[in-house]
């Protein structure tokens, strides 16, 4: 066989595909599939005291991909490191760079932003090198982070529980949660009032305007008292038109999507996790197989905070807008976009490898996610080179005795990129765009004009309160994490999955809740910790990182400067950190098993009654704390006893439903579900049925010995034989005449009242 000329070498076997595909037979395509190196998991793997030398070991599963690599190596003269074009990339490239044989060989390092025929082919033609600046900037994130954790972690183990870490960036992110869940708590509502008159003029439609000012001064009705007097001397007064002014107004396109944006946009307008994003995102840059064009990538890469565009790129979609929706929808120049203080401008936003694979194009090709957020990309792309929106702005003063009212109104004459992309708001975000003000802008006010008297049909007065700030959801916190700086572009999907899998976070409806776990250590790190939980702190060490990649920093001087405070830390930490593990608190509930009290103590996964005679009873419980202050005990203690130890089961709450659980837990964790009381009635199953939940949160029923057995049921089953077919359980139903019993099989028409 002959030999390839060239190795080029990727991070996933997609991305190899679609570019064997491009290059052809004279270029080898391997796959380093993610990281070949890393720190070593069971130690720190960093030595301090000789400038923070790492230890990096070959990654487990990884031998084999590497010696792979190694063998298409020695087969080749020319060698093109591929990995994606970040510091995560720059860092797999040197590790794969360090392991070949690069002896009389020519070894490149080469970016794809987009992996076309176009993109790839250019990229080869135009190799670089190793960036060492870049691989040093990724180097030192990955000591610091090491470092924190593994420093911070085991003082967390000794104090609270065993199991328990801390992150650098992630910590950060948990403090402002914490903090924003107390805002909230401590939040107390002012109420205000509001006055609405509805008035007739000569010509339709009625019309609401609001009370805005008395004389010159902006009035604030605070009380309901004030509202009746102000109603008061409305009685009788004459509401008449005293002045209108039209004026023009303009809403701006968005730039084009960076990381950030694009994952706040997915979690506001698809309901996609940020990591859920960058999933479908990686597999639309990494090529997906269309039809007659192949495999092809469809959006350039998509970890950027740039929001720059290519000149080729912003000459091709000018020329499509022009030709799809006329030239009055055509700036005269391009529009250009400033991207954030410290944004990677080599790189270019996220945008369509061609703004002629419009997403009508690709249906069929593309699974229904993937279509989703190609589709807001592709739109966002263009809207972002199209008109502004022209609105025509209305405000109607009208005039009651010493008191003036207002009416405003909008209409959309030139609807511009709006009739492309219009960016979602967060709720109750500034700028957002609330159900009162959509109201507000599109009401359609009469042809009046000034000093027309007007008919007063109805005067309203409202009450209302001030509002807490919203709940964090993933793409606020997101957005609240880029405005101060901490993080990047390939961090943000792992923040929000760390702090969520530690279970310090919980989602709820798309908030974001501190949970009891999670408001301790956010607490015990501020309070030991005061510089690793820092906005400014956090936001001027990533600086330090971008500085480290411009070459205008060392990385040994960086960590050195880390660590002389936070080796203090340390050392106090392991002093003064509250022992949380060893406060014990009384209560006056009595161990079912043994007899003595019981206590209050802190696990993993918050406060829990435990038996003082451990370790000769280890009989613990749920608790939750009530509204008074006081403790609830969560769990429901049964007669049945673990199939694994013997002790009592104890039925718990969990996120599929109630299910019985060792009351022994965490020594002993078996588990299975509550049964109904109804045998399976699938042939030769032994199985019983039990409630359980979809991932959605629907209630169904199955059986007991899922996944071996799939019976199920939506009804709820309800136990007793069918007279006429002899089924084994009849189900609930509601219907007109209120609720009844059904033959729980189908085609049976046998029902009773219950």
């Amino acid at each position: 066989m002959p030999k390839s000329k060239s190795l080029i070498i990727v991070e996933s076997p997609a991305k190899a595909g679609t570019i064997k595909k491009i290059v052809g037979k004279n270029f080898d395509v391997k796959a380093s599939i993610g990281h070949i190196k890393n720190l070593p998991k069971n130690r720190l793997g960093v030595d301090v005291e000789n400038g923070f030398t790492p230890e990096y070991v070959t990654l487990k599963g990884k031998a084999k991909v590497l010696k792979e690599i190694k063998m298409a190596s020695k087969e080749v003269d020319n060698i093109y490191l591929a990995p994606d074009p970040d510091r995560e990339g720059e860092a797999i490239a040197h590790h794969v760079f360090l392991e070949i044989d690069s002896k009389g060989k020519e070894i490149y390092r080469v970016l794809f932003n987009e992996i076309t025929k176009n993109g790839v082919m250019k990229a080869i033609k135009n190799p670089g090198r190793i960036d060492k600046n870049k691989v040093y900037a990724q180097q030192a994130r990955r000591i610091l982070d090491r470092l924190v954790g593994y420093k911070i972690s085991p003082i967390l183990w000794k104090k609270v529980q065993r199991g328990l870490s801390a992150g650098r960036v992630q910590s950060v992110a948990l403090r402002l949660i914490c903090e924003r869940d107390r805002e909230i708590e401590s939040f107390v509502p002012e109420e205000y009032w509001s006055i609405t008159a509805a008035l007739k003029g000569e010509n339709p439609p009625p019309f609401n305007a609001k009370l805005l000012r008395k004389g010159k001064e902006k009035i604030k009705i605070a009380k309901e008292d004030q509202a009746l007097s102000i109603l008061s001397d409305l009685k009788g007064v004459r509401f008449k038109v005293s002045d209108i002014k039209k004026k023009e107004g303009r809403r701006n396109p968005v730039p084009p999507f960076i990381t950030s944006t694009l994952q706040q946009e997915a979690s506001r307008k698809l309901r996609f996790s940020p990591k859920r994003t960058m999933v479908i995102a990686q597999k639309l840059y990494e090529g997906i197989d269309i039809g007659e064009e192949g495999p092809v990538g469809l959006i350039t890469y998509m970890r950027t905070d740039s929001t720059r565009i290519s000149g080729e790129s912003i000459s091709a979609v000018r020329d499509y807008i022009a030709a799809r929706y006329g030239a009055k929808y055509l700036p005269g120049t391009p529009n250009i976009y400033k991207s954030r203080k410290g944004a990677q401008e080599a790189h270019e936003a996220i945008r369509p490898t061609s703004v002629m694979r419009e997403p009508i194009r690709l249906k069929g090709y593309l699974a229904k996610e993937e279509m989703s957020l190609y589709e807001i990309i592709w739109k966002r792309f263009v809207a972002s080179q199209m008109m502004p929106a022209i609105l025509d702005i209305t405000t109607i003063d009208v005039e009651a005795g010493n008191y003036i009212f207002r009416a405003s109104g909008s209409v959309i004459r030139f609807e511009g990129f709006m009739g492309v992309y219009v960016e979602k708001k967060d709720e109750r975000d500034e700028g957002a765009e609330t159900d009162e003000k959509r109201k507000k802008r599109d009401e359609i006010l009469p042809l009046l004009k000034i000093g027309e008297v007007l008919e007063l049909l109805k005067i309203t007065p409202d009450q209302h309160f001030t509002q807490p700030p919203p709940r964090y959801s993933e793409a606020t916190l997101i957005k609240e994490l880029e405005e101060n700086g901490i993080g990047r572009p390939s961090t943000y999907a792992a923040i929000m999955g760390t702090i969520q899998n530690r279970e310090y976070v919980r989602r709820e409806k798309r908030n974001l809740y501190p949970t009891t776990l999670g408001f301790l250590i956010a607490d015990l790190l501020v309070e030991n910790f005061p510089d690793i939980l820092n906005v400014e702190f956090t936001a001027n060490m990533e600086d330090q990182l971008d500085k480290i990649e411009e070459g205008s920093s060392g990385w040994v001087e960086t960590l050195q400067d880390f660590y002389k405070s936070f080796q203090t830390d340390i050392k106090e930490a392991e002093i003064n950190m509250r022992d949380v593990k060893s406060e014990i608190e009384h209560t006056d509930e009595i161990c079912e098993k043994c007899g003595k009290g019981m206590v209050i103590k802190w696990g993993r996964y918050g406060k829990f009654l435990a038996c003082s005679g451990y370790p000769d009873c280890k009989n613990t419980k749920q608790i939750v704390e009530g509204e008074d202050g006081g403790i609830k005990i969560e769990e429901e203690v049964t007669d049945e006893k673990c199939d694994k130890c013997g002790t009592i089961l104890v039925i718990k709450n969990g996120r599929y439903g109630k299910f019985m659980a060792c009351s022994r837990y965490p020594e002993c964790k078996f588990t299975k579900p509550v049964s109904l009381g109804i045998t399976c009635p699938e042939k030769g199953c032994d199985g019983y049925l039990a409630e359980r939940r979809t991932k959605k949160g629907r209630v169904f029923f199955g059986c007991s010995k899922y996944p071996d057995c799939k019976f199920a049921e939506w009804e709820r089953p309800v136990p007793g034989l069918c007279p006429m077919c002899g089924w084994t359980f009849l189900v609930e139903k509601k219907g007109k005449d209120g609720e009844y019993l059904k033959c729980g099989k189908k085609g049976c028409d046998y029902q009773k009242s219950s």
